[in-house]
């Protein structure tokens, strides 16, 4: 029931901020405004829903440390991102085709800081963080990660691939990222960056959305496998190294840490050998 009640707040929250968003659709300024105060007010529908059903204080939403978290999660999705279209390009993959509208710019920051602040708070900040509590850092990493993933299926463009993809150069970077901070505040930084990064300056599809864009008009060309085909760059093998690479990096930091939560078995194990 506690985790019922913990998704109920997150959600109910999500869909009163989508419906602000939707009311104030055309208006750029508007919707950037509305789309950070219901990223504001996500995050803090997400604390009370914690400090009411766990009894404590959600730590990893706290602002100590929040403003340098968050620009190191946007500063590495944004050359994150922008190493993949440079990949994608030296090949011949991707090309200008024309500039788009500083204001669509403007109020996509609000869009996609709305959805990464939600997403973050429903895959890592509820259900990572649960599944780790029962099964340990591992299990929870793949079943977040998969499902994750899955959520993606219902894009208009979405593809096998692409959701394959996404799970394992988003939902597993991100769910390493949190492993290894403890706090959500690099992951969303991430999450909004790339998502920016993709639609809002390179004018590209995000995960198979109909997300409009923003800075430049981008349109991507040849091998699905290496531009992503109709779902998005995310969908090309460059993003999926990428992501894994910074996977890879954050989950040594995560063990330097010690941060990487045992299985109950394991942990057992651990405990009765420490007894001998």
């Amino acid at each position: 029931m506690r985790v019922l009640k913990q998704m109920v707040i997150v959600v109910g929250a999500a869909f009163l901020g989508n419906v602000a968003i939707q009311a104030v659709e055309g208006n750029w300024l508007l919707t950037l405004v509305v789309g950070l105060a219901g990223a504001a007010f996500a995050l803090l529908a997400y604390a009370w829903a914690i400090r009411t059903t766990e009894r404590r204080s959600p730590v990893e939403v706290g602002l100590a440390g929040a403003g340098a978290a968050l620009s190191r999660g946007l500063l590495i999705g944004v050359l994150m991102f922008g190493a993949v279209i440079a990949s994608i390009a030296v090949g011949g993959g991707y090309r200008i085709e024309d500039t788009g509208s500083v204001t669509a710019a403007v109020a996509l920051i609000g869009l996609v800081a709305a959805g990464a602040v939600v997403e973050e708070l429903i895959f890592r900040g509820l259900l990572f963080r649960l599944v780790e509590k029962r099964t340990g850092t591992w299990i929870a990493l793949a079943v977040s990660s998969v499902v994750f993933g899955a959520m993606h299926l219902a894009n208009p463009d979405a593809t096998l691939w692409g959701v394959i993809a996404i799970a394992i150069e988003a939902g597993a970077m991100l769910g390493a990222a949190y492993a290894a901070t403890r706090t959500l505040w690099l992951p969303i930084g991430l999450h909004i960056a790339w998502n920016f990064a993709a639609a809002g300056i390179f004018g590209t599809v995000v995960s198979g959305s109909d997300m409009p864009q923003g800075l430049l008009r981008g349109v991507t060309s040849g091998p699905a496998v290496l531009t992503g085909g109709e779902f998005g760059p995310e969908g090309s093998i460059y993003a999926v190294l990428a992501g894994s690479l910074l996977t890879a990096v954050f989950l040594v930091l995560a063990r330097r840490r010690g941060n990487i939560v045992p299985s109950r078995r394991r942990a057992a194990q651990i405990a009765s050998a420490a007894t001998l």
